[in-house]
């Protein structure tokens, strides 16, 4: 009963993005948003843990480039080219992002999605009885 207990536990860890996998968005030089399916990788497990995305104002029009990459590499760019990131002419912008494909278009406003988890303040104690009983069952 325990090791099913423990086997449901971690499988859902691993199943609610807790692994340390993310998938962006990668191109090079596109003059389009390069933002669908074939474009889509999967970054090196525990080694690129956020996606970046350029944006470059060229003359014959805007270019993105878009990758996974090592936080520490992707904030010290990001940082190194906030002062050409004007939207003008010859503008560079680099941002960082930490979630799934977040190096896609920008999505408009939308309600929560229902698979996040929301608990408002009545549903809190029930959740913690919840918790309590798993941990004592794995527990005894």
């Amino acid at each position: 009963m325990r090791l099913l207990t423990v086997s449901s536990l971690l499988l859902s860890f691993f199943s609610s993005g807790l692994a340390l996998q993310i998938q962006c968005y990668q191109c090079e030089e596109m003059m389009h948003d390069c933002s669908t399916a074939e474009f889509i990788v999967n970054c090196t497990v525990n080694v690129q843990d956020m996606c970046q995305k350029e944006v470059l104002v060229k003359d014959d029009g805007i270019h993105y480039r878009k990758s996974c990459a090592s936080s520490g590499a992707c904030l010290i760019a990001s940082s190194g080219y906030q002062q050409f990131c004007t939207g003008k002419l010859n503008s560079v912008c680099i941002t960082c992002c930490n979630t799934p494909l977040c190096n896609g278009p920008r999505q408009k406003k939308r309600p929560q999605s229902s698979a996040a988890i929301t608990l408002n303040p009545l549903q809190l104690p029930m959740f913690s009885v919840n918790i309590f009983l798993l941990m004592s069952s794995i527990l005894c």
